[in-house]
């Protein structure tokens, strides 16, 4: 297996699960053999037991890109992977420890064999499965086999901004078949830590930590704490449980209580910095030791503002799509990943809101790492049913849960622009989710604000949003200029003739409010058809032109917390990114850069 040295907040960041890391893993992305399976035969005749597949596809690429080997977009709903484990890749160091299996996303549904035997069943297209394997292996050559279901005309699946059409039309895009985020092995104890939820709440001066386990910790079990920066020892705890189930640790931090040291260890995008941890949980003869890595901020919002580590912050965010031409939801590499936050950085954002995708936690590790604040949002369903709700509820949660603990994340989006809830409007049920699925993310993670529709057609939103597409500048301006302006805005109609509140009354003086999608302007420097965008621009001096124009509009708002502008890349048909789609700016960095971070006239 591969063994992993540098600290958590150090790495390379290559390990598929930057805040959970163990020495000992073994990466299984590279060619596996694959089926479609369009007469949907496979599991009668058990395929699962064969693994004898006519094709080859490089995994983690979805088998409609290019990169996967593949490149077939057409309507495949059942698609069939198979790989041979070899003894080297399931070797345990001992006889107790255990083989676990690990899957990054698989979209939609997956089953698991190994030699025949079912191993792991998961629904939802964006969310990590695991499976302990061990009582399955038979010591080499072991047959790995995954089945999973896609429908492509499924409108009630969440699927995101994947197209339901057969080509792409207007802000959708091609279809995500299969796995598509990394697949690997790893060596665990008996019993093993599965989640880590760290959680900074009041102040900076103590940190919460609950730790999840693949069975309950018995009475007298401990759980043994290291926190460290920079290499210096900061703080140690060591708990006994003293009842059998999930321990919650507080671990103070002294040094955080003297005032003027408050900001040597907070983290922001100005100073990301990020302290190390390991946990060691010893429960009976089984010991388990991880990695991981934590950042100390607070968010929240008070006196219409959006606080970091309690104080104004003003937000300028951009969308992301999270797409590349080569290899669509699956990021080319590793290394992509941090380039894409690095391009963010350099273009001048401070926030980028990850837009209809559950994005790879390497992702979210650079953002940690290098300083950028992330919106995390759904993946939306396009209609309202029992089934819809179940499963966005299902697969939400579980993200949530994924991702809490990376201080990069500083909002949640349920839902955006009511897809999945057309009628909220005039239909109570659907009201009723919108409210209830933004309470049970804060029940989840009381620490960060939560949006419960983003764009128009609001419920309880701790942050009021408008989406708009206005390529006017001297409208944005009177649109946003002060608090009369907001409470106008707020209590009817928006700029896509949307209302902005469902229900309620908007309270703009005391939430903060952020224009959360704007721009989109099209400019192509080689003309192709088509191309889409909500406005357009037809050479470089045209662009800069319009581009200074309104974001200095949204910027001159003195009662203005945010802003995210769409988008960073040029993405399929949409050709209204600030970057093409290979990631070249079509304006020099420098320009860009002294747009979006202009000086914002917002005051506190």
């Amino acid at each position: 297996m591969d063994t992993t040295t540098s600290s958590a907040s150090e790495s390379i960041g290559s390990y598929p699960r930057p805040q959970l890391r163990r020495p000992l893993w073994h990466s299984l992305d590279g060619e596996w053999r694959f089926a479609y399976d369009d007469s949907e035969i496979g599991t009668s005749e058990k395929w699962f037991r064969q693994g004898d597949f006519p094709q080859t596809i490089v995994v983690p690429y979805p088998p409609e890109s290019p990169a996967s080997g593949i490149g077939d977009p057409s309507y495949h709903p059942v698609v069939w992977y198979a790989r041979t484990l070899t003894a080297d890749e399931t070797a345990r160091d001992d006889d107790a420890a255990r083989v676990v299996l690990h899957f990054g996303a698989v979209d939609y549904a997956a089953t698991v064999w190994v030699n025949g035997s079912q191993v792991a069943t998961h629904a939802g297209g964006h969310s990590p499965f695991s499976a302990d394997i061990t009582d399955y292996l038979d010591g080499g050559d072991d047959l790995l086999v995954v089945r999973a279901v896609d429908r492509p005309l499924d409108v009630g699946q969440p699927r995101g901004k994947q197209e339901w059409l057969p080509e792409p039309h207007e802000i959708w895009y091609r279809r995500t078949t299969g796995i598509w985020q990394p697949v690997w092995l790893e060596q665990v104890a008996p019993t093993h830590i599965t989640e880590l939820s760290w959680r900074v709440t009041r102040g900076t001066d103590s940190v919460e930590l609950e730790v999840l386990a693949n069975r309950p910790l018995t009475a007298g079990a401990t759980v043994d704490v290291e926190l460290s920066y920079d290499g210096e020892p900061l703080a140690r705890v060591s708990s006994v449980v003293t009842s059998a189930g999930a321990p919650l640790i507080v671990i103070p931090l002294r040094d955080q209580r003297n005032g003027q040291h408050y900001e040597k260890l907070t983290w922001s995008p100005e100073n990301p910095r990020l302290i190390d941890a390991t946990v060691t949980v010893t429960d009976g003869d089984s010991v388990d030791t991880v990695e991981s890595y934590l950042g100390l901020r607070t968010v929240g919002t008070a006196a219409g503002r959006f606080l970091l580590n309690d104080r104004p912050y003003f937000v300028r965010a951009v969308l992301e799509q999270g797409y590349w031409p080569e290899s669509h939801l699956a990021a080319p590499s590793a290394d992509a990943l941090r380039a894409e936050v690095q391009l963010i950085k350099d273009m001048g954002f401070n926030t980028a809101r990850i837009h209809q995708k559950a994005e790879d936690p390497r992702f979210l590790y650079w953002a940690d790492r290098l300083g950028l604040l992330l919106w995390g949002e759904a993946p939306a369903a396009y209609e309202f049913t029992t089934n819809a709700i179940a499963d966005l509820t299902r697969e939400w949660l579980e993200l949530v849960r994924r991702d809490r603990s990376h201080p990069s994340v500083v909002t949640w989006v349920p839902f955006n622009e009511s897809w999945g809830l057309r009628d909220i409007l005039t239909d109570a049920p659907q009201r009723a989710f919108s409210r209830g699925l933004a309470d049970l993310t804060r029940a989840l993670d009381p620490t960060r604000p939560v949006i419960s529709n983003d764009g128009w057609e609001h419920t309880h939103s701790d942050i009021l949003t408008v989406h708009d597409y206005d390529g006017d500048p001297e409208t944005f301006a009177r649109r946003y200029a002060d608090h009369d302006a907001l409470k106008t805005l707020f209590s009817g109609y928006g700029p896509s003739h949307r209302m902005l509140m469902a229900e309620g009354e908007a309270d703009t003086a005391a939430l903060p409010v952020m224009v959360s999608e704007f721009g989109g302007v099209k400019y192509e420097s080689a003309p192709s058809e088509p191309a889409w965008g909500y406005t357009t621009s037809t050479t470089v001096e045209e662009l800069e032109s319009h581009l200074r124009g309104i974001f200095g509009a949204l910027l001159q708002s003195r009662v203005l917390s945010g802003f995210c502008y769409t988008q960073i890349t040029d993405t399929m048909q949409e050709a209204n990114g600030l970057a093409d789609e290979n990631r070249v700016p079509k304006l020099p960095l420098d320009v860009i850069r002294s747009i979006v971070a202009a000086e914002s006239h917002s005051t506190p």
